[in-house]
This record gives structure tokens, C-alpha cells and sequence, in this order.
């Protein structure tokens, strides 16, 4: 049967993802990036505390979580801390900008999957998720 497209699962289903973000423009742009591999946007959240919310409502549908770290609210770190202690099999990807690195270093100490650096590279993007979805497909 071969591989499945990027975003699809060992069954042929779709990854859902749920997109933290601040930024409707960073938000739209994973969207799109996502949306062409396959992977299903279940939810956009606009900040750490609604990521938060989101995520607990909607488990144990979300396989993947892409995290901005600095919000306003809740930021991302506190918010990917939350997630873990509520879903310790969580896989979240941290998106930051460029510059950040301690905050990234943290997020990954935090229990993070991997991380995007900002501005968003299509190729990077799916790579990154590749490598923290691996087993699913």
C-alpha cells in the first residue's frame, strides 16, 4: 500500500493537530502547511490558556499540539507544562522566533517533542512533525 501522505495516520486517518498561537497570520499559515500534508486542524487556540482549555476538551482526539512560546494569557511553556501533567503522552511542538533559544531549551527540558524556529518553513515543518509522529504511521 505504501506510505501515507504526511499528515495521515497508520489507518489511513487523519493526524489532528491542535495550532497555539497568538498570531492569526502564524496560525493561518500552519494551518494551510498542515491542511496540504493531510494533517486535520481539529482546533486554533489564541493563547496558552485556550490552548489549555482546548486541549482538555478535546482529548483524547489531538495527536499533536504546535505551541507558541511567548503569548499573552498563558504563555507557552505554562501551557505545555498543563497539557503534560493533564495528558503525559501529549506531543507538543514549540514554535518560537528566531533569538530564543533559552526558552526553547527549556520548553524541550519542559517535555516539548521538538521545536520550529519562526518564520515558519514549510519543508522544516513537516519534518519536525515527521520526526515527533513517526510511530503513528
Amino acid at each position: 500500500m505504501g506510505t501515507p501522505m504526511g499528515g495521515h495516520k497508520m489507518d489511513g486517518t487523519p493526524i489532528r493537530v491542535l495550532v497555539v498561537d497568538d498570531s492569526l497570520f502564524i496560525a493561518k499559515q500552519l494551518g494551510q502547511i498542515l491542511t496540504s500534508e493531510g494533517y486535520e486542524v481539529l482546533a486554533i487556540a489564541a493563547d496558552g490558556k485556550e490552548g489549555l482549555d482546548k486541549y482538555t476538551e478535546l482529548s483524547p482526539n489531538i495527536d499533536l499540539v504546535t505551541m507558541d512560546i511567548t503569548m499573552p494569557r498563558m504563555d507557552g511553556l505554562t501551557a505545555l507544562e498543563k497539557i503534560l501533567e493533564f495528558d503525559k503522552q501529549a506531543r507538543v511542538v514549540v514554535i518560537s522566533a528566531l533569538g530564543k533559544e533559552d526558552l526553547v531549551k527549556k520548553a524541550l527540558m519542559a517535555g516539548a517533542k521538538n521545536f520550529i524556529v519562526k518564520p515558519l518553513d514549510r519543508s522544516k515543518v513537516l519534518e519536525r512533525l515527521r520526526s515527533v509522529c513517526g510511530d503513528m504511521y
